[in-house]
């Protein structure tokens, strides 16, 4: 059986690890609120929520990292195991100093007057946009990751790439290329509407699709389902 005659289904079933990567196509967007002020909760944003919610369930019982290169934070109000997740971007919702006199970083809400109570400085978000961004937000996931992917080397590893582009290739696409190309028994699913393609010397271990990864999670996921209704049936 060929790479692209194995349903996704059967190939996370058979995975000892699964590496997620999560981009653009899955952002928050909203033509009335500021980023900040939206959530996955939003009806606006259902899809969203059914798409982190199905690839949950389709990973759940699996040795899973999740990087994210958005900053919205949505994925922190997903089932995902935190200690799991790392989105080295930053996440809007964690707020520092604008000026970067410490290396503290608060929750939401923690400090309400939004100023920093050392040098009295507007809070800001924690995210590589700010200028003065503090990298400590992120690092703690980032060494777990780092150490979590040492771990699979040799190991029968699934990369689902799903809706990243080239903002920030360094953070993923990169990466998982090179993960790809070393480990003969990983496979890249690189899945989204514009830059699905694979370079020609991965496209061995890898599989492009040209589509919304938000629908493509929601159609696997049906599938999945699918199979095993059918086989319940007697």
């Amino acid at each position: 059986m060929t790479h692209t005659d194995q349903t996704l289904s059967a190939r996370l079933a058979a995975s000892e690890r699964i590496l997620i990567g999560i981009g653009p196509e899955w952002g928050l967007k909203s033509e009335k609120k500021k980023i900040r002020d939206c959530r996955l909760s939003d009806p606006e944003h259902a899809e969203i929520k059914a798409a982190y919610e199905a690839l949950y369930e389709m990973v759940k019982d699996k040795d899973y990292y999740l990087v994210t290169t958005l900053t919205d934070g949505a994925v922190y109000d997903t089932p995902f195991d935190r200690e799991r997740i790392t989105a080295p971007c930053g996440n809007i919702h964690w707020r520092q100093c604008s000026r970067a006199c410490t290396k503290d970083i608060w929750e939401e809400g923690e400090l309400p007057d939004e100023f920093c109570p050392h040098c009295g400085a507007p809070l800001a978000g924690n995210t590589i946009k700010e200028e003065n961004y503090i990298e400590e937000g992120y690092l703690p996931g980032w060494k777990r990751y780092l150490s979590w992917q040492a771990g699979t080397v040799n190991r029968t590893l699934t990369i689902l790439e799903l809706g990243e582009g080239f903002a920030s290739p360094t953070v993923m696409r990169w990466p998982f290329e090179k993960i790809i190309f070393f480990n003969r028994k990983a496979l890249l699913y690189r899945v989204n509407e514009e830059f699905y393609q694979i370079p020609r010397e991965v496209q061995e271990r890898s599989i492009p699709v040209h589509g919304n990864s938000l629908e493509w999670i929601l159609n696997e996921k049906t599938k999945e389902e699918s199979e095993c209704d059918g086989g319940n049936i007697q």
